[in-house]
């Protein structure tokens, strides 16, 4: 990515410090609402919290336990959205909760918090619940223990298999419709004078260089580290994260079809085993942490709990520390509450503005991926009352992401099937999940160059096209970049360990690459992937010279 030149010049209108989810989409409002943005990150577009989720569009009906209704219901709208929007990142997902003898949620709670699920989603496209019985439960989900199994729900919510694509997505529009964004830019300092936020200083931490951004509103919507953006100001602490961490696992013995929603015995909280990108998914944990954000990593006690409670929901599952293929973790950012149990702290999203303090800023704390539209209009609305802008509606509810702008995306894939009949249908069926209708920008590249359509992974068939237009068009400056947040590589059995070094010989033979620059970026995907403790890590990489 060409980085630009004339920051400096450039008076902005807003300019968003974090590159998340929420960050993302707030700079896509207010881009099409015709400010003048500035994105930045110190890491790449969603190199944190965002991608280290559930991975779910959901309507929170655990909120329903804390008389949450109203995020309930702005979920449920926003989850009927996505599913609209990004069509081809977010999909329906049946969802089963067991129900148990003794269990802390009862038949009549589940029953009545799904009646009540039900009723404030009565505008949704996905199915009602349907309360089972004992023997349609185990017909089901044969897996689960059956002693003092009562029977279940069956519901539907959503998952984003790819979030990270979501995220990138929502920065592409951006850039599209003006916004500028720079990755691996971090805000060093506040640019204060007479009380008001000028802007900031950003270190470039790709040339090492320093330079200055300056614009009439700054917004702090940097997740976890909200609290360090503003670490040299007087401020009250605003964020106190918890930790979630995950397990990814192959298919096991008595692997469910649908995702599980179930309690944990040693804790009572709710955690998910869910079919996720061809394999399993088993989280989350919900914990204080006070360590290096940077560097957050799931801790044996986690795997342990999470494999233990795994194993007792799904007897023959039998999940050892050996089934783990690697393991995720990242820091909710959520208010600052004192000592409040965890689980009950609020998943609402608030915008914090300093003033009089601070004139000109304000932090974003919370919000989730589900609801990160309608924060963003929130702040795009508050923005546009702070700098006198004129009114402008927003136009996120209605206007697809990049990878959906088509009326019909059935009749796209048709269209691009017959287009490219000598590309194997298991491609393109991957081009399409991941991509949406930019699945035509990758197989363009790849007619440029044949080569480009040969496989750098043979596990999931990504093609090296994805990652030059990773690099040309997507914003991505480092290999795990491209890897982890691009072509999804990084997501595979592996980790992305078996196709670093591929990977790598496509960008010195499509990208210019010096072999320096190729040994440099394949031992720092190396060292990135440590913090996932991945089972196939490789004792030695080098690309060749």
């Amino acid at each position: 990515m060409t980085r630009p030149t004339d920051i400096e010049a450039t008076q902005f209108d807003a300019l968003i410090i974090g590159a998340g989810i929420n960050g993302a989409g707030i700079a896509r409002d207010a881009a099409l609402r015709g400010l003048k943005v500035l994105l930045v990150d110190k890491g790449d577009i969603c190199g944190g919290t965002s991608g280290w989720s559930t991975r779910l569009i959901h309507g929170g009906l655990r909120y329903l336990e804390h008389g949450e209704l109203r995020l309930v219901r702005e979920s449920l709208r926003e989850r009927e959205r996505l599913l609209r929007l990004a069509t081809h990142l977010v999909r329906p997902l049946p969802m089963l909760i067991p129900i148990y003898k003794g269990a802390r949620r009862g038949r009549l709670q589940i029953r009545a918090g799904m009646w009540l699920y039900d009723l404030l989603s009565l505008d949704k496209t996905l199915a009602r619940h349907r309360m089972l019985s004992r023997a349609a439960t185990l017909k089901r989900a044969h897996g689960l223990d059956p002693s003092g199994l009562v029977g279940a729900a069956l519901y539907y919510d959503a998952q984003v298999e790819y979030a990270e694509r979501l995220v990138v997505e929502n920065a592409l529009s951006a850039r599209e419709h003006g916004a500028t964004v720079l990755t691996y830019a971090r805000a060093e300092r506040l640019l204060i004078e007479d009380g008001a936020v000028l802007g900031v200083e950003l270190k470039d931490l790709l040339s090492g260089g320093s330079y200055r951004a300056r614009a009439s509103y700054t917004l702090n919507v940097a997740g976890p580290w909200v609290d360090e953006v503003i670490a040299s100001q007087p401020s009250p602490q605003l964020i106190g994260g918890t930790k979630g961490s995950h397990l990814i696992v192959d298919k096991f013995p008595g692997a469910p079809a649908d995702a599980l929603y179930v309690e944990a015995a040693a804790d009572g909280r709710p955690f998910f085993i869910i079919p996720w990108n061809s394999k399993y998914l088993i989280g989350t944990t919900d914990t204080r942490y006070d360590g290096d954000l940077d560097r957050v990593a799931a801790t044996e006690e986690e795997i342990s709990y999470l494999l233990n409670e795994t194993n007792r929901v799904i007897p023959a599952a039998g999940l050892a520390r050996n089934s783990v293929l690697y393991t995720y973790a990242g820091i909710r950012p959520l208010p600052f509450v004192g000592q409040q149990k965890e689980s009950g702290i609020t998943r609402r999203h608030f915008i914090h503005e300093h003033a009089p303090a601070l004139r000109n800023f304000a932090s974003v704390i919370g919000g989730k991926l589900t609801t990160y539209r309608s924060l963003a209009e929130e702040a795009v609305d508050l923005l546009l009352k702070k700098l006198a802008h004129t009114p402008v509606p927003s136009r996120t509810a209605e206007l697809p992401l990049p990878g959906a702008e088509t009326k019909d995306f059935q009749a796209f894939q048709r269209e691009l099937q017959e287009r490219y009949d000598n590309v194997p249908a298991s491609l393109l069926e991957r081009l399409f999940r991941i991509y949406g209708t930019r699945a035509d920008a990758v197989l363009k590249l790849a007619d440029e160059d044949a080569e480009l359509l040969h496989a750098f992974d043979a596990e999931t068939g990504a093609i090296g096209a994805e990652l030059v237009l990773a690099f040309r068009e997507e914003m991505a400056e480092t290999l795990a970049d491209s890897l982890q947040r691009r072509t999804m590589v990084g997501l595979n059995s592996h980790a992305g360990l078996n196709a670093v070094e591929a990977a790598a010989r496509v960008a010195r033979n499509h990208l210019g690459w010096s072999a320096e620059r190729a040994v440099r970026e394949v031992a720092a995907y190396l060292e990135y992937v440590e913090r996932f403790h991945p089972a196939s890590a490789a004792t030695e990489a080098t690309t060749d010279e």
